[in-house]
């Protein structure tokens, strides 16, 4: 299970119980095999835990498609109202949020800290695709055929247990379509040389806890944190038009386009490529909320992006 239990449910094999319920459950079970004094200890410890769930409430919000500093914008204001405090007053302490949407124009989003050398920006202007910053970590995505998310929370996780319980949500989601993606075990290493894919592009990087399907990568993800609150970014290609960013790269003299075109093929995958068809945008967002709702019971909750106008 890849998010903790919330105090107010825990789903057991499909079945969602209560506080109340699970200390019944408990009492039940631990009654013949406990004296007293221990299940009433024991029962103090689950309540505890219950209590100290990460995140009380998920929120998840679709905003569709828009242009690159439209998108990374939103997700600033949201962080924002995280910071000060605006979106736990209105929507509760511990809780999290999902944002799901797209890109249109294309765009290709940078590192917070990636020199923007790296890209031609006057071939990206010419080719009507939008070059911003990410408020987040990382190197180059090409964000086309594309599914995204944001995450936020307000939480004093370490980040690696924040980035394996996105991925888990992530990779429930994508189990009805058939695709059983795992977790990448360690970081994988990059090719040497004066410039390559790993050295520009997202993709070709791969970190502990991040999906991938054949042994190739299908979620791109980076994270910044300020004090509790962290944000965290995801790409999930709809089909191989992320390797497109190869044609915006700003080559050196040394490089060879060729080779890292190759790279981008052999260590990165999309949906289409698994399934043969690329899955409705509006399909991959029911997906989610489904996960997140076995996961967290009825502590989920869709809203409309109006709901979020007065913290904006």
């Amino acid at each position: 299970m890849s998010f903790r239990l919330s105090k107010s449910v825990m789903p057991i094999r499909g079945i969602t119980l209560s506080e109340c319920d699970l200390s019944l459950f408990v009492a039940i079970s631990f009654s013949a095999i406990l004296p007293c004094y221990q299940l009433a200890f024991f029962h103090v410890f689950v309540r505890i835990f219950l209590l100290n769930a990460p995140f009380s409430k998920v929120y998840c919000v679709d905003t569709g498609a828009h242009a690159g500093e439209e998108n990374m914008e939103f997700d600033r204001r949201i962080m924002a109202a995280f910071l000060d405090g605006r979106f736990q007053q209105k929507f509760g302490q511990q809780s999290s949020l999902w944002r799901f949407y797209a890109w249109r124009p294309y765009a290709i989003t940078l590192g917070y800290n990636q020199p923007s050398s790296g890209i031609d920006t006057e071939k990206c202007r010419q080719a009507g695709v939008d070059v911003v910053r990410r408020p987040t970590g990382g190197r180059a995505v090409y964000h086309a055929d594309e599914f995204t998310y944001s995450f936020f929370s307000d939480s004093s996780e370490q980040n690696s247990e924040i980035y394996r319980m996105v991925h888990e949500v992530i990779q429930q989601a994508l189990e009805p379509l058939g695709i059983h993606a795992e977790f990448c075990r360690s970081t994988l290493q990059r090719s040497q040389g004066a410039q390559n894919a790993g050295s520009v592009s997202c993709f070709t990087a791969s970190a502990k806890y991040e999906l991938q399907v054949a042994g190739k990568k299908l979620v791109g993800s980076a994270q910044r944190k300020t004090r509790n609150v962290l944000l965290q970014h995801g790409s999930l290609p709809l089909s191989g038009r992320h390797r497109e960013l190869c044609g915006f790269i700003a080559f050196s003299e040394e490089s060879d386009p060729e080779n890292i075109r190759e790279e981008m093929e052999r260590k990165t995958i999309s949906l289409e490529e698994i399934l043969g068809y690329i899955p409705q945008y509006d399909l991959l967002t029911e997906l989610m909320h489904s996960a997140l709702r076995s996961l967290h019971g009825t502590n989920v909750e869709v809203l409309h992006p109006d709901q979020l106008s007065d913290i904006l």
